[in-house]
């Protein structure tokens, strides 16, 4: 706490009327997140960069560092960028300095983002502030570390098979994954194209919601986005006419823990005790084979996607005899492991003689999963399922199993193949930390996807501060 003010409870909503009404100036409240950060980012690890001063009239925010920041570093948590300075800023950070929001710094990720529990960086894993012996979900968790331990009071991620609603879920916060095309992909570092997607993390669901209206719509520097009307506020709890989905495959996968799943059912008779109805479903191909079909399709894309990173224009550099040493050199020294992994692996699906085989058929695949979620939607307006089986995971407990590392994506991935937008929110704890419940609708649909969460959120009155700082 700094200057009276509470970062740890204070949301978005409330920093900016505080401004607005001169109770608080912008640079005072940004020097009181500065001053949570100096206390306790030293046990977390949120942040890669920190930036000096601030620059605008409104409130802090955080960003997840593979979002290019004109003069502030952006290293994707890789030895390859560590020392690369943008020159521009990516639409989104654009977008929120053009809001007068002032830039906190850049928060710790997985290394490009590949990863689910931060432990994947270059410059050492983020702690989960609910516990920190345990990770705090990735590739994203500095991001929800940050804003969960109120060192920002919101933060952008990326999410391509996971990576804002499952940090969310471990660390008890609210995540938008959007719909594909919502919010431009220009000027943030790029894992799988056809993937990634800029999403906010929030304490709460109101709070989301403005910062999605800020990020998104159509942007001329990247042809995959599109048009979109502003999301309405939510407010209120009446659920009345709303129709729930319940997969079974996702609500019954394997190693499901109990508190999980006692967490989420009392989420959804909350939703029926509100009106809404909830029946369940089958998504069986989509949980059968979605996640085998990111993990050939996500690879495939990093590895075009990091071809780029070869010594020659910017970056590190690794001395060799030759061109094609130097390249080598360069690669061996800048990637870590998982990187490296994702990068044979992809090349491997691309290679001559097995495209076919791999690629091609993977996005056969993600036709029929986009199909079957679309036939469910014809009787729902949600689907609704754990974001995660487990509650976070200790430190280290995954990270020499990067089979059990993948398998921590298997809720997320197969709406983020068929493009769908998601949400994560907490509806609970499990042996102390947090559940995150995982809300799915059709393209375009997040303020449906807002007015659930906003209704649950109010009727399960989660406390969002972790109980170690209260």
């Amino acid at each position: 706490m700094s200057s009276g003010i509470d970062t740890l409870r204070l949301t978005a909503e409330e920093a900016l009327a505080l401004v607005d009404s001169g109770e608080v100036s912008s640079a005072e409240l940004w020097q009181a997140y500065r001053d949570a950060i100096n206390e306790h980012d030293g046990e977390l690890h949120a942040f890669l960069t920190l930036v000096d001063e601030p620059e605008g009239n409104g409130i802090p925010i955080a960003l997840k560092d593979v979002i290019s920041t004109r003069g502030v570093r952006t290293t994707a948590a890789s030895k390859i960028l560590e020392n690369y300075v943008p020159v521009f800023d990516a639409t989104v950070a654009a977008k929120c300095r053009a809001a007068g929001m002032t830039l906190l710094g850049k928060t710790n990720t997985d290394e490009f983002a590949m990863g689910s529990s931060t432990e994947n960086s270059a410059y050492g894993p983020t702690h989960n502030p609910w516990d920190l012996t345990r990770v705090p979900g990735g590739s994203g968790g500095g991001s929800a570390a940050a804003v969960s331990a109120g060192l920002a009071p919101w933060a952008l991620g990326s999410d391509t098979g996971g990576s804002v609603k499952l940090p969310s879920a471990f660390c008890g916060n609210v995540g938008l994954r959007p719909t594909y095309g919502t919010v431009s992909r220009f000027g943030v570092v790029a894992f799988a194209s056809s993937l990634d997607q800029v999403g906010p993390v929030t304490k709460n669901v109101r709070d989301n919601a403005l910062l999605y209206r800020i990020i998104s719509g159509r942007d001329e520097n990247d042809s995959t986005t599109v048009d979109v009307p502003p999301v309405a506020l939510p407010e209120g709890t009446d659920l009345k006419g709303l129709r729930i989905g319940l997969p079974r495959q996702l609500n019954e996968v394997e190693g499901i823990e109990p508190g999980v799943k006692a967490a989420c059912e009392a989420a959804l008779a909350k939703a029926e005790e509100l009106g809404a109805t909830v029946e369940e479903c089958d998504l069986p191909l989509s949980v059968e084979y979605g996640l085998a079909c990111y993990y050939l399709v996500a690879p495939a894309e990093a590895s075009s996607n990091l071809a780029r990173y070869d010594g020659v224009r910017y970056g590190l550099r690794s001395e060799g005899a030759d061109f094609r040493e130097m390249v080598m050199h360069t690669r061996h020294d800048g990637f870590g492991d998982e990187v490296k992994r994702r990068i044979m692996l992809g090349t491997y699906a691309l290679s001559s003689g097995y495209y076919d085989a791999f690629y091609a058929s993977a996005q056969k695949v993600r036709t029929v999963i986009k199909r079957e979620h679309d036939a469910l939607f014809e009787r729902f307006d949600v689907l609704v399922s754990p974001t995660c089986a487990t509650t976070a995971f200790p430190l280290g407990a995954k990270s020499q199993d990067p089979l059990a590392m993948y398998l921590t994506d298997v809720l997320t991935i197969p709406a983020n193949m068929a493009g769908l937008p998601g949400l994560s929110i907490p509806c609970g704890l499990s042996e102390g930390l947090p559940v995150g419940l995982q809300i799915v609708g059709p393209q375009f649909s997040e303020s449906t996807l807002y007015r659930l969460g906003h209704a649950l959120e109010q009727a399960i009155g989660f406390d969002v501060v972790p109980e170690r700082l209260r």
